[in-house]
């Protein structure tokens, strides 16, 4: 029985094929929809791209519209949802508020590698091995 389920999204189109893969889980559990946005704030990346604290305060704000438009498209299709705004380093972030929020399953967008992806993993890989509970990956359908 699934009773809250966690829907780590980034607005890209790719999470979208998660976002209605796990609409649909909830709808057949009547299962509470988590949906979490995490602005990442690990250091060498912040370096990397010379983020200011303007720019981060817009990942922010984007991350807000992002989640609440995902939670009423959840609330619309007669589903319960909550949205999350969180900072940090996304894979920790997502499994973090799973432990702490009695989330019985993740489904989250398997996004593309490129070369380095490949060498370090990606955000889907990582949620996965750190996770304790079921984590289903959704990819693009192409």
């Amino acid at each position: 029985m699934l009773t809250n389920i966690l829907i780590p999204t980034d607005g890209s189109e790719r999470a979208e094929h998660a976002i209605e893969y796990g609409f649909t889980l909830a709808e057949k559990f009547e299962a509470k929809v988590h949906v979490l946005y995490v602005v990442e704030t690990r250091a060498t990346y912040i370096i990397t791209v010379d983020l200011k604290d303007e720019e981060m305060a817009e990942y922010r704000e984007y991350g807000k519209e992002t989640v609440t438009e995902v939670v009423e498209r959840a609330e619309e299709r007669g589903l319960e949802g909550k949205g999350v705004v969180k900072s940090g380093k996304i894979a920790e972030e997502i499994v973090d508020y799973a432990r702490d929020n009695d989330i019985d399953t993740i489904v989250i967008g398997k996004q593309g590698h490129g070369a380095l992806g490949r060498f370090i993993g990606g955000t889907a890989e990582k949620v996965a091995n750190l996770a304790d509970i079921p984590v289903t990956t959704v990819g693009s359908g192409r």
